[in-house]
């Protein structure tokens, strides 16, 4: 059985934890931060899931919006959620959270992804974290994709 951490805001609206990034910050290290200020859950990034983009966002400050969203794997399970955040905060597993009406309709919509990737292989899902050498000496990057198979990540020419 899956479980998966989510969140009931003042919405009443079921959701995944999130927020902003802070200045300079990694995807992952802003979505394990997050999951730990809202609910006390200590986690680590496994992957990128997806990406949504909104213009118009109400509370983007005027500009687009990108709301990327991870997979974590949590470290400790107990709660002790953000009370000026969220109205409740539990626990669920996967496959009632992808029933349960009172969603978003991004939760809803990644909650069926999770399922899938739970069932069939979180490789068909994840976009995974590789850091390479930027072309300015000393500094790195970091790449989100699919994962190649070892064949594609040494080839030098066309074979």
């Amino acid at each position: 059985m899956l479980h998966i951490k989510w969140e009931l805001q003042l919405k009443n609206m079921w959701k995944f934890p999130g927020g902003l990034s802070e200045p300079g910050e990694d995807i992952g290290d802003t979505a394990v931060r997050e999951v730990f200020e809202e609910t006390g859950i200590k986690s680590e990034f496994r992957s990128l899931l997806s990406i949504r983009q909104q213009h118009t966002h109400p509370g983007a400050f005027g500009k687009s919006d990108m709301y990327i969203i991870c997979r974590l794997k949590p470290y400790s399970f107990t709660i002790n959620f953000c009370q000026r955040e969220c109205l409740r905060c539990e626990w669920m597993d996967l496959s009632d959270l992808v029933k349960t009406e009172n969603t978003t309709p991004i939760t809803s919509r990644v909650a069926r992804l999770l399922l899938y990737g739970y069932r069939e292989g979180f490789d068909k899902i994840d976009l995974t974290m590789e850091e390479l050498p930027a072309v300015y000496t000393g500094l790195f990057y970091k790449i989100y994709h699919k994962e190649l198979p070892d064949s594609y990540k040494t080839m030098t020419g066309m074979d």
